[in-house]
């Protein structure tokens, strides 16, 4: 459930891992070798929301990359043409007459992004803290769900996260 229109539809179902079990053994490992310090941790890979702006946060992200969600802010209709010029709404296209057609504005965009910040900064208050770099990598205010019964989820181990 993720890539933009460019994405082969294989690649969207069956390829990949949780950005959330990477990330989170990547801080943990730099952290233990005394390495943290020196990078910094960028995830993407279906980010839409504050919420899982906070969760990369609490995994130990200092980055965070979007691209499915603001393109369609942007006016994407996601129709998966974006590698054969025919986008219908304009997004991906040279045509000039299919450009035509987009009615997307910066403004879109850059409401999103606002909406996305106030939702972190929201959630950063309801847990007592005012900035995001407060709570990177604080794994401990993460509550685990009950598990998920899925036959993608089926010999995943989360008892080290």
């Amino acid at each position: 459930d993720g890539g933009t229109g460019a994405s082969p539809l294989t690649s969207l179902k069956h390829a990949g891992s949780p950005w959330e079990m990477g990330l989170a053994e990547t801080h943990q490992t730099l952290v233990l070798n005394g390495l943290r310090s020196r990078v910094a941790l960028q995830v993407d890979g279906g980010l839409r929301t504050g919420r899982d702006v906070v969760i990369g946060a609490l995994l130990g992200a200092d980055e965070f990359g979007f691209s499915t969600a603001p393109l369609i802010a942007a006016g994407c209709i996601m129709m998966r043409k974006c590698h054969l010029n025919t986008c219908p709404v304009g997004v991906a296209t040279q045509d000039p007459v299919l450009r035509k057609r987009f009615k997307g504005t910066p403004e879109h965009v850059i409401n999103f992004f606002f909406y996305v910040a106030e939702e972190v900064r929201a959630l950063l208050a309801e847990m007592g803290y005012t900035h995001l770099d407060q709570i990177i990598g604080d794994t401990e205010l993460l509550e685990k769900r009950a598990l998920i019964q899925h036959w993608k989820a089926r010999g995943l181990d989360f008892s080290k996260m």
